[in-house]
């Protein structure tokens, strides 16, 4: 594998990946609102019309669905460009950018960014500082996704080792 290319390719996916984020988040901060600590929301729905924002709710599901699609079709890519030879080395690739990326969200994103702009609270809870400060809730979701990412991973890998 080109460790170059690996490194150039982890770098596009992180600005690709925080601009998808952020993008609509600071536009309309009630499109994540299913990635919100559970107390934010509740203060949020206080005022505003409830709106599914369940994991298995069908609109959740549409979302992360979509963005699975898009990640395993971009694993793909990034397989090839990288030089990955066989499964192992596909899974390594596209698990070690996934690993990278999704503690880059928790520990910037979510810790830093997530925490203290003011600009992706949602409205009705600019007052809660502490609830946004949650590095808890952010640690476990990031394990989960951590979770979740293995099998878009193991796809990718098994279906790049099919094609090469």
């Amino acid at each position: 594998m080109n460790w170059t290319v690996v490194i150039i390719e982890t770098i596009i996916m992180t600005i690709a990946f925080t601009a998808m984020v952020l993008i609509p988040l600071v536009k309309n901060p009630v499109w994540w609102i299913h990635d919100y600590p559970k107390d934010i929301q509740e203060e949020y729905f206080k005022t505003h019309e409830r709106i599914p924002s369940e994991f298995f709710s069908k609109t959740v599901l549409i979302k992360k669905g979509c963005a699975l699609l898009v990640a395993l079709a971009l694993m793909l890519i990034l397989m090839k460009l990288a030089g990955a030879y066989d499964f192992w080395s596909a899974l390594a690739l596209a698990y070690g950018i996934w690993l990278f990326i999704d503690w880059y969200d928790c520990l910037f994103l979510d810790w830093v960014l997530f925490a203290n702009m003011k600009a992706v609270r949602l409205p009705g809870t600019e007052h809660m500082d502490k609830a946004y400060h949650q590095k808890r809730y952010h640690f476990v979701q990031s394990l989960w996704g951590m979770l979740i990412g293995l099998v878009p991973c193991l796809i990718g890998a098994g279906i790049y080792a099919c094609l090469v």
